[in-house]
């Protein structure tokens, strides 16, 4: 595949795809004869592999570690596990923090719902820890 053909499937940049390679977020692609960029299935695994995983909030730094741990071998296999264990906790994290501003939007936006029917805005500081 082209790097355009790449780019129209994953939706992503030509800009963004050479930043993955040039970083270490997913190895060298694989060249035509001239140089320009010819995407095998393997390559591909690669870019969805790091689409995948900065759509999941993993820092660039610990998918170059990855990448670089992966081409390091076989023997790597209890790195790369530990490696995925913390960037797991990383998201997991993150996602906490997400559900409990989407709680505190979910109150607020009941408060105000409540106050179009009943003309008055009523924030119970009690309940919001509740929720």
């Amino acid at each position: 595949m082209t790097i355009r053909e790449v780019c129209e499937k994953y939706d992503i940049t030509p800009d963004t795809l050479r930043y993955y390679e040039r970083v270490g977020v997913i190895p060298e692609v694989t060249r035509t004869a001239g140089g320009i960029r010819n995407y095998t299935e393997e390559d591909i695994k690669w870019v969805e592999n790091a689409i995948c995983m900065r759509s999941a909030g993993v820092p660039v730094e610990m998918i170059i570690e990855y990448v670089r741990l992966f081409r390091m071998g076989d023997d790597t296999f209890e790195d790369r596990c530990n490696l995925l264990k913390r960037a797991k906790a990383e998201v997991e994290a993150a996602r906490k923090k997400y559900d409990d501003e989407l709680k505190r939007l979910n109150y607020k936006i009941a408060k105000y719902e409540e106050a179009i029917q009943t003309g008055v805005l009523n924030w119970n500081d009690e309940e919001m820890k509740e929720e």
